[in-house]
This record gives C-alpha cells, structure tokens and sequence, in this order.
C-alpha cells in the first residue's frame, strides 16, 4: 500500500477504502469527481474540508496503486 500522510485507511471508515486526512471523502471520489470533470477549484468550493495540497497526493496515491497492478 503507497505511504503518504494525507491519505489515511481506517478498517471502520468507508469500508477501509483509501480517505482524504481522516474524512470520509475517498481518493476515488475525488478521481470519481476529476474524471467527471470538475475542476480542484470546483472540488475545493463544494467540499471545503478539502485542502489544495490534498490534490497532489491523491494523484500519488492512485499512480502507486496503478503501479502495483499485476
């Protein structure tokens, strides 16, 4: 599992899915959101507990899963 200290994984918490700093806010719901077509602006503006510096992790988080694919 890719190490970084704003995604967190609790066994309790949406499933033990990869969140965002502890909140319930998935690394795949911001992908989810991305791919949709928001932008982080829009993203930050209707999730405010969400920080800029979120952004780049998320996508680190996601490559080093990717990477880790057989």
């Amino acid at each position: 599992m890719p190490t970084t200290t704003r995604i967190t994984i609790e066994s309790g918490k949406r499933s033990g899915q990869p969140c965002v700093r502890g909140l319930r806010i998935t690394v795949w719901d911001v992908l989810g959101w991305l791919g949709a077509g928001m932008s982080e602006t829009e993203i930050l503006d209707e999730h405010p507990d969400l920080e800029a510096g979120d952004f780049p992790e998320v996508y680190r988080f996601a490559a080093e899963m990717g990477r880790q694919l057989p």
